[in-house]
């Protein structure tokens, strides 16, 4: 039985390693904060996904996003797109469904809205970047609130890897964690 268990495992994790669901969480501490997610498509992809989920009905900050590709070149830009993932998402969430994406390195941005893209390119920086950074906690939020909450939460689905260089969260999609409890029955049982 145990030996089933464990195939099942190897089987499920080896169907999911070209193309896992990530999920980084963290905090932004300023009104002119960016969050960047780093992922990479070692082949050409379709149905790609990549979302916030993090406003929660204004529990948190209103966040738009941008996608990038290697060269730093703007794709995309959105303030609204709740779409994606329905079941998470909340009015004012953001992000994008990709019927196809080549394979190459992209970046995923995360800003509070209204910080879009100065231009074309990630070089280019965002609109509130010349501002004195304001605490989210002081902050009143064009369109939104005031004060409101300071954490972020990014999805990738699809995507063959990712990082976030400012240090974000990563949470281990379900194979991950069944794997990780299977090794540890393995281990468990070789104890015994």
């Amino acid at each position: 039985m145990f030996k089933r268990l464990l195939l099942g495992a190897a089987l499920l994790c080896a169907g999911t390693a070209q193309a896992a669901l990530i999920n980084f969480t963290g905090n932004i501490a300023n009104h002119n904060d960016v969050i960047r997610i780093d992922f990479t498509l070692l082949s050409d992809a379709n149905n790609v996904r990549v979302w916030t989920d993090s406003h929660d009905g204004g529990v948190n900050f209103d966040p738009i996003t941008a996608l990038w590709d290697a060269a730093g070149n703007l794709l995309d830009e959105n303030d609204d797109n709740d779409s994606i993932d329905p079941a998470t998402q909340t009015v004012f969430d953001s992000g994008f469904t990709l019927p196809f994406l080549a394979a190459g390195n992209y970046t995923f941005t995360i800003a509070t809205f209204n910080n879009f893209a100065a231009g074309s390119t990630l070089a280019d920086g965002f609109s509130f970047d010349s501002e004195t950074a304001i605490p989210l906690s002081q902050w009143c939020q064009p369109a939104n609130d005031c004060n409101e909450g300071t954490f972020w939460s990014v999805w990738l689905d699809g995507v063959d890897s990712a990082t976030n260089p400012g240090g974000g969260t990563p949470v281990p999609a379900p194979a991950t964690l069944l794997l990780m409890a299977f090794g540890g029955l393995l281990m468990a049982r070789r104890r015994k």
